[in-house]
Parts: C-alpha cells; structure tokens; sequence
C-alpha cells in the first residue's frame, strides 16, 4: 500500500497492489478508519466501498473508499450482513463466537446486543474446511444501520 497526497488537505490516495494490479482508493473526511490508526506506507490493508456508486472509467480503478481497516499478520477481514444464527447471507462464511472475540462498535464502544441481524466487519485467520467454513473470529465490529 502507497499513499500520497489527495486532492485537498483533507483526502489522500491510497494504492493498493492486488494480485490483478494496482487499484487506488480515495481516502476522504467520511473515509471510516478503524481504530483510527494512522495509514502508512507498507501496511496490509483492506478497503470497502459502496458499489452502487458511479466510478471514473479510467485505469487503475479509483474508488470512494466508506471504511479501511489495517490487517495483522495472515489475517483476513469480511463485511457482510449475518443472519440471526450468524451465517453470512451468501452463506460463506459461519461465525462462532468466543469469549476472547472483541466486539464494538464502528466507534470502538462495547455491543451489549445480539450479533444477528446485522452487518458485521469480521476479522480472523482460520476456518474449517466445512460447507458452510466456520471461523472463530479475532474481532467483530458491528456496523449500525446508519453507518
């Protein structure tokens, strides 16, 4: 990941180099950051954008990046919306949680509220080889409605 200056004092453009090139994020004053880490050169980094909206037809691909979030080590992170018994909609992935999974918020307060029903940005390493994976996640963070 590289980043440089934006168009003004207050967004910059991230690179990330993927497995198919290089696609450039827009990094804004509504850009989500989780745990407000400060983004530097090098980092693992995955970044989510909202697909309904138009984008430049130019090369590499630049997007409005909604949220960011730095990645340790081999760990892997997904955000989507999870059913009451916390199987990914697309039935991809099924979470189960333990008691040393951290969950907060986007804000980094604690969830006192079920998982189910919501959309969540999971963070983890392994999963079963089973049909739907299972992973016991490192941390959740659980997205409200209005975010």
């Amino acid at each position: 990941m590289n980043l440089s200056r934006g168009n003004d004092c207050c967004s910059q453009m991230m690179s990330v180099y993927t497995g198919n090139g290089i696609v450039n994020f827009m990094i804004g004053p509504q850009t989500r950051v989780i745990d407000s880490r400060q983004l530097r050169r090098g980092m693992q980094v995955a970044a989510f954008y909202d697909n309904s909206l138009p984008i430049p037809l130019i090369f590499p691909p630049q997007y409005q990046a909604q949220i960011v979030t730095v990645l340790d080590g081999n760990e892997q992170v997904m955000l989507a919306r999870f059913d009451r018994n916390l199987l990914a909609e697309d039935g991809s992935l099924q979470l189960n949680i333990a008691r040393s999974t951290v969950v907060e918020t986007i804000n980094g307060q604690s969830v006192s509220c079920q998982l189910g029903n919501q959309t969540l940005l999971v963070y983890y390493t392994m999963t079963t080889r089973s049909v739907p994976p299972q992973t016991t996640p490192r941390k959740v963070v659980v997205l409200c409605d209005n975010e």
